[in-house]
């Protein structure tokens, strides 16, 4: 039985470095065009209490001095500064909006609602989802329109780069990434016909307006606390062509600035990488923190390879997502152990259907 497992374990990690590999030399690519949008872009941002991040964000995108463009955001019934800090950029620059919510009705979360609500007062030809802590440079937009007509997307999603202050955020943060590149090669989520294939980051989601009036996804996941898998699952079982990229730059956001809040904020969603099946996610757990067990037991003279494979792929994915090799493989070990917390979490958290984000509890 051991032998059996150390096989497993160590074709495993080779899946593993498989999925990285190609993640790694088949990246997808924003690239720098000088080419103007072919319509307006609409750019909405639900915010609800981001007096810290609201204000940084507006200003990356005053930066865009084309007017092409229009910036709409909803202020979801924040009891600090946002909707000041909104209203001051609004005057010194007429393409920003600010819209105020009437209240959150029954059978809707939060920022779904305010999403849809958003898309409504939207007049061009692309919506631009993004979070409010995210940090923009350059053309990234513009490109991003490119990208989506080049490739005749109805829906382009891209992962931030994470910006990892503390030792925390590099414990916590970078957990994710590891799980969504050693499971997908992204290529996939463009170009295989399989809805499995299919990942999305609420963070930064472009979509195509006449696509996105005909399905309303916000209206129709209105209940998903993971709207963004959700909605990209649903394109692909409609045969709708979507992309997901990661690796850009120009796309930065700081998610989570403390281990608590990290491990509030990924007890929302991480079983949704495995198609919603604790049990995998558990399985995945235990083969990538305790797989050289079975190995070092049964086969020891396969433990080098098992090494070998463990140790390539940390450093191959280190690199697609941006990070200090050296610090991201000694920390292996402690991200690991915030995933098993993340798991244990979550299962608590919807056993006692108690989950609270930003005030509210999404059971409720």
């Amino acid at each position: 039985m051991m032998q059996y497992l150390a096989y497993i374990s160590i074709g495993f990690v080779a899946f593993q470095l498989a999925n990285v590999l190609l993640n790694l030399f088949f990246r997808q690519r924003i690239r720098k065009t000088m080419l103007p949008p072919k319509g307006k872009i609409s750019i909405l941002i639900p915010a609800r209490n981001e007096e810290h991040n609201i204000g940084l964000l507006l200003e990356d995108l005053r930066e865009m001095k084309s007017n092409s463009i229009e910036i709409i955001v909803f202020n979801d019934q924040s009891t600090d500064n946002t909707s000041s800090i909104v209203q001051n950029h609004a005057i010194a620059d007429k393409r920003i909006k600010l819209i105020q919510s009437e209240g959150l009705p029954q059978n809707w979360l939060g920022k779904n609602h305010a999403c849809f609500q958003l898309a409504k007062q939207a007049t061009g030809s692309y919506y631009l989802f993004l979070d409010a802590d995210v940090r923009l440079a350059n053309s990234i937009i513009e490109d991003a329109v490119s990208y989506l007509e080049k490739h005749h997307l109805s829906l382009l999603s891209v992962f931030p780069i994470q910006i990892q202050k503390n030792l925390s955020e590099k414990i916590s943060v970078s957990i994710m990434n590891y799980i969504l590149l050693t499971l997908l090669p992204l290529i996939f989520v463009r170009i295989s016909p399989f809805s499995s294939h299919s990942a999305a980051n609420g963070q930064f989601m472009l979509f195509r307006a006449t696509c996105y009036k005909k399905i309303q996804p916000h209206k129709i996941f209105k209940t998903s606390a993971v709207e963004d898998i959700a909605i990209s699952r649903y394109y692909k079982k409609k045969k709708i062509r979507i992309a997901c990229i990661t690796g850009d730059n120009r796309i930065k956001c700081r998610m989570y600035k403390n281990y608590k809040q990290a491990l509030n904020g990924f007890s929302k969603n991480i079983f949704t990488f495995f198609g919603n099946h604790p049990a995998l996610a558990f399985l995945f757990w235990i083969f990538a923190a305790l797989g050289f067990i079975p190995v070092w037991l049964s086969q020891p003279n396969l433990l080098l390879i098992y090494i070998s494979l463990s140790a390539l792929t940390q450093v191959f994915y280190s690199v697609i997502s941006k990070q200090n090799i050296v610090l991201s493989t000694m920390l292996f070990p402690a991200q690991l152990f915030f995933m098993l917390q993340v798991m244990t979490t979550s299962i608590l958290n919807h056993k006692n259907q108690q989950y609270s984000w930003k005030g509210r509890n999404i059971y409720s």
